[in-house]
């Protein structure tokens, strides 16, 4: 069933969790979500970045999204997420996504405010939820350009006095807070200040949500969702765990083989490299599939705080 973000973190408020907010660049990504969600039942967010635009055009998935959200049997919620410019969120709430999310964290702050409060005035006519950004997460969603403020990451990390004002000027409903965590891999483990998650929280008064949630540890997942956390955005782990499976599958793996009417699986190494082993495209895309929503109910559970 598609509904809002807002609605979504007023359920997790009450039980005291967060949910997972995944990006879905493909068909294939947003069947491994739903389907992993549907079958812990609960509620979840299926995502489009700005940054995506290149891998699929957000008038090409947005639809797919739409709809598979709507046909659902949990919660789910359509979200822009970090929408770079004004014109691509309103393309996106006239498509008919539940949230988006603006990003002007690398603006000075009178703007980001202003661009954000503009964003929020356009959602109303639709009745779509806001999420909103100040800090700075080090890196673009795909994992490109620094990975931090150099020997000051404190520099990059959200003020908690700003969010409460940031929060006042704008009406948004959720705020991405930067306390030490980073989009794409983790190269080392990633030192995180909950204090900050706390005081934003606690002057903000509105949920905060984690990104660059790939790769942190359970304990670490569990204690920023005790501080205020309650939307966690996911992607590039479930994206390693697919393209990982299936580079396995074909260094050594079973390919499932068909001749004479008769069905078996064909065991093989890439080694040994057997040019007339057919390996069929719906294969892959199984394989991949089912692996990324593995990885997906993992992470769901946890910010389920089951």
């Amino acid at each position: 069933m598609l509904v809002t973000l807002k609605e979504i973190l007023n359920l997790c408020e009450a039980k005291g969790c967060a949910v997972g907010s995944f990006n879905t660049p493909n068909l294939e990504s947003i069947m491994a979500v739903i389907g992993a969600a549907e079958e812990l039942n609960v509620p979840v967010i299926i995502q489009h970045a700005q940054v995506h635009e290149e891998i699929m055009p957000l008038a090409t998935i947005g639809p797919i999204m739409l709809e598979l959200a709507s046909q659902a049997k949990v919660p789910v919620a359509v979200h822009i997420d970090h929408g770079e410019t004004v014109e691509y969120i309103y393309r996106a709430l006239n498509l008919g996504f539940t949230s988006v999310m603006y990003d002007g964290s690398t603006l000075p702050f009178e703007e980001n405010a202003a661009n954000t409060r503009l964003v929020v005035s356009l959602a109303k006519r639709t009745g779509a939820s806001v999420e909103a950004e100040i800090g700075c997460m080090g890196r673009r969603e795909t994992g490109a350009g620094s990975a931090g403020a150099g020997n000051d990451p404190e520099k990059i990390y959200t003020d908690p006095g700003e969010a409460k004002r940031f929060v006042e000027l704008t009406g948004i409903d959720a705020l991405a807070c930067s306390f030490g965590t980073t989009h794409g891999v983790y190269i080392s483990k990633p030192k995180l200040d909950f204090s900050v998650v706390e005081k934003v929280r606690k002057n903000a008064g509105i949920p905060v949500v984690m990104h660059g949630g790939s790769g942190v540890s359970q304990e670490d997942f569990r204690t920023a969702i005790q501080k205020g956390v309650r939307k966690v955005n996911y992607y590039t782990y479930m994206a390693m765990a697919g393209g990982e499976t299936i580079v396995n599958q074909f260094r050594m793996g079973c390919i499932p083989v068909e001749k004479n009417g008769k069905k078996y699986k064909y065991c093989y190494s890439l080694m040994e490299s057997d040019k007339d082993v057919p390996v069929m495209y719906h294969d892959i895309v199984q394989w991949g599939t089912q692996a990324m929503k593995e990885n997906c109910k993992k992470a769901m559970e946890i910010f389920a705080m089951k």
